[in-house]
């Protein structure tokens, strides 16, 4: 534990508000826009006449951006920049990559090192990788922002990639002991608060023997 908080320091030096695993927070900016927080994400801004500009250092976060007359509100992400106005949208930064989602208006995408310029609008999504900008995809937003209202919701998905995203909102340890479910379809909508039941019902559902012990979950 203390070399996890050591080797994070910098960023919790950085950042102006930070959650836990399992915590959402709302924020307003100094110009009106909502934040929405999610589960383990550092996040900073500043915002004057002069500048406006956040930095999301990891997690996720749903922006409500107002109309501004003035300078666009920039957000960074790793190498990534979002520029935008009158915008909702998410991004999501985490292990290097970069995601971006758009529910309303536009959004303006720059990466350091690469000269493309790239216009999301609302509907659309994008990852940004180390490679570069992937291209962009429709939205699914009923699963894709499920989050922001609470859920999380899949449709035909492999069971290791469900129990990656609980792992975001779980403070321990999800662990699958048995390979043959990893590619089992999960179809299901739950709430993002209470990602211990969603695991009992996943372990119902397929069948599984599930081990429950202080923060460690096994499925068998």
């Amino acid at each position: 534990l203390g070399l996890f908080s050591f080797s994070n320091l910098p960023m919790r030096l950085q950042a102006d508000h930070l959650t836990v695993v399992g915590e959402r927070q709302r924020l307003q900016l100094e110009d009106g826009s909502q934040v929405l927080l999610n589960t383990n994400s550092a996040f900073s801004s500043t915002i004057n006449d002069q500048k406006r500009v956040a930095r999301l250092y990891q997690g996720e976060a749903f922006f409500d951006v107002q109309p501004h007359r003035g300078l666009p509100l920039e957000i960074d992400a790793g190498r990534v920049t979002a520029s935008v106005r009158d915008t909702a949208f998410a991004v999501r930064y985490l292990d290097g990559v970069t995601q971006v989602r758009v529910q309303r208006g536009d959004v303006d995408l720059r990466a350091s090192g690469d000269n493309a310029l790239v216009r999301l609008t609302a509907g659309e999504s994008i990852r940004i990788g180390p490679n570069g900008f992937d291209r962009p995809a429709k939205l699914d937003a009923a699963t894709d922002l499920a989050w922001v209202q609470g859920r999380l919701v899949f449709e035909n998905c492999p069971l290791s990639q469900v129990l990656a995203e609980l792992r975001r909102y779980y403070p321990g340890w999800i662990i699958n002991n048995n390979e043959q479910l990893a590619d089992v379809a999960v179809t299901g909508n739950y709430r993002l608060d209470q990602p211990l039941d969603v695991v009992r019902s996943l372990a119902h559902i397929t069948s599984a023997r599930l081990q429950e012990f202080p923060a460690l979950v096994i499925l068998n």
